[in-house]
């Protein structure tokens, strides 16, 4: 007779489960929480610190993007590693999605040591701006200065009246932005946000322009015309053939922020945006000028003018990030260059992707972003290249995961056939492993029943076996009565066990009827201790009843 202890704690997990409290977050604009992720703590401590770190500008999109989308595999693949365990556990995730590549911070809000007499109207402008109302904030930073014009606070009410106004977007709001901005620096040039009220100020110019205003175009395209030296432009590479060697540095770590990158690169790139939402023509020659440079002082420029490149779409967009690729001396110029290339279109940037991945050369850092950026293209030309890296057996174990992964992002009748084919010809676990993985994420009931013939194939290892059936049964494709029936046709006690963990996620009656039977009838005492585990974990009333049943008998 099983322990009273395992019933206690199954029917206390179905009674006691707490409801977490909410946890203050910091300022940010509204974002959807993302569903819980099942993970394993160091894969989710991993992804999570990767999210936290985003910021919203152009140093974060150009940096972190390239992470966050590599990172995309390892944490869908993290869910499995910890779901097959007894106890899983969830945390939630939120994200930044991306959609603010403005060059201007956030609140960085001032702190007070001591009270201030405008206390109540500083947390009041606060409160606004954080709530995306600009236009009350802006008035209320500016009736700082009014009422309270000895306030601490008042030199740096400039700036943040004019980041209001600059959220607003209107042209009248724009213009009283750049005033703003400007009395700032007269009156005080050593206010704590002046550094980011020069950087706010070229956007605010920037927008100017495209409206039209005289001052601010003059104003774009002097600063724009100083950001680089007049350097001899480096030749553009052709999107074909192998090219240069690539050096990687060894043991250098991929680095979020640089110290040589300092406040003047973002003003610098900061106008040179500007300029190239205002007119492009003059600021792709700027553009071609900073990445020709490779004095050691222009790396961080060039890291971040190898997506403004991506940005203004031409026909040498490909080959100006291709040459980038191969002869910046800086590995992340190389990494990101490759990266944003993914959101170039044409054949003529697939050709470059693919002389990338074909130069035995080309370091695994750069190859793994090629993948990546290929995957995003949704020609045929771009499948067949991955498809065909995927089945070379010349490359590492790990690159062609990568490739499998991302072949699996993207459904089609064509990529499913060919993971199934692959499936047959590979002999290394992992590579079976992703495949399974990849053919699951593509849904669609002949790949669901694909996966069960994999798990009921007793020439497979039982590793995979196991995972095949784990994926099978997350979806609904498979039909709960035919896992039901499954249970007593099996002979395997581990497939028995992966089983009983499957109809456990299931959420049909069937399942949880069958997880009632294994747990009462079955012959197997450990198969009946896991089947009440995984009772207990339901929050089902009938799982309730059916536990004080159990405990009564």
């Amino acid at each position: 007779m099983l322990s009273y202890l395992s019933l206690l704690l199954a029917v206390t997990t179905v009674q006691a489960t707490p409801t977490p409290a909410p946890q203050a977050r910091p300022h940010r604009r509204p974002r959807a929480a993302l569903a819980p992720i099942v993970a394993a703590v160091p894969a989710l401590e991993a992804g999570a610190a990767a999210l936290v770190a985003a910021q919203p500008d152009i140093e974060a999109l150009t940096v972190q993007a390239p992470v966050l989308a590599m990172a995309a595999s390892d944490l869908q693949m993290a869910a499995y590693s910890l779901a097959v365990a007894p106890v899983a556990f969830a945390a939630p995730v939120f994200y930044w999605d991306g959609d603010d590549d403005e060059d201007v911070s956030e609140p960085r809000w001032q702190d007070q040591a001591q009270a201030d007499v405008a206390d109540s109207l500083y947390r009041a402008a606060r409160q606004a701006l954080n709530r995306s109302q600009y236009t009350r904030a802006a008035e209320l930073f500016s009736s700082i200065r009014d009422k309270y014009p000895r306030s601490t606070y008042v030199p740096n009410t400039y700036y943040w009246q004019a980041f209001a106004l600059y959220r607003d977007g209107s042209e009248e709001a724009l213009r009283a932005a750049r005033e703003a901005l400007q009395t700032q620096a007269s009156k005080f040039p050593k206010a704590t946000t002046r550094r980011d009220a020069e950087a706010l100020l070229r956007r605010v110019q920037g927008g100017l322009a495209r409206l039209g205003d005289p001052d601010a175009t003059a104003d774009v395209t002097e600063e724009a015309d100083n950001v680089a030296p007049p350097t001899p432009v480096i030749a553009a590479t052709p999107p074909v053939g192998p090219g240069p060697a690539i050096v990687a540095r060894p043991g250098r770590p991929y680095r979020l922020h640089n110290e040589s990158c300092d406040d003047e690169d973002d003003i610098r790139i900061a106008a040179v945006n500007a300029l190239l939402q205002m007119d492009a023509d003059r600021a792709v020659p700027i553009l071609k000028s900073i990445l020709a440079r490779r004095d050691s002082g222009s790396t961080c420029l060039r890291r971040k003018a190898v997506f403004l490149v991506s940005q203004k779409r031409s026909s040498e967009t490909s080959a100006l990030l291709l040459n980038a690729v191969r002869s910046d001396p800086d590995q992340e110029v190389r990494e990101q260059a490759v990266f944003w290339l993914s959101q170039v279109p044409g054949d003529e940037t697939v050709a470059a992707l693919d002389s990338i991945l074909r130069d035995p050369k080309t370091p695994p850092e750069i190859q793994e972003k090629a993948i990546f950026a290929l995957s995003q293209h949704r020609s045929p030309r771009a499948g067949a290249v991955l498809r065909d890296f995927a089945a070379r057996r010349d490359v590492s174990t790990d690159l062609r995961e990568k490739a499998i992964y991302w072949i699996g992002q993207n459904r089609s009748p064509e990529n499913a056939q060919f993971l199934k084919d692959l499936f047959a010809k590979v002999e290394n676990d992992d590579l079976k492993d992703k495949i399974i993985f990849s053919l699951s994420q593509m849904g669609g009931a002949d790949n669901y029943r694909w996966l069960m013939d994999i798990a009921l194939n007793q020439k497979e290892d039982i590793e995979i076996r196991k995972k095949a059936l784990f994926w099978a049964g997350q979806g609904h494709n498979v039909d709960v009565a035919d896992l039901v029936k499954l249970y007593d046709s099996m002979s395997d006690r581990e497939m028995r066990e992966q089983l009983i963990f499957v109809y456990s996620q299931r959420r049909e009656d069937a399942a949880l009827d069958k997880l009632f039977q294994i747990g009462k009838n079955d012959p197997d005492r450990e198969l009946r201790k896991k089947a009440i585990f995984w009772i207990g974990q339901s929050r089902s009333p009938r799982a309730s009843a059916y536990l004080q049943e159990l405990i009564n008998q």
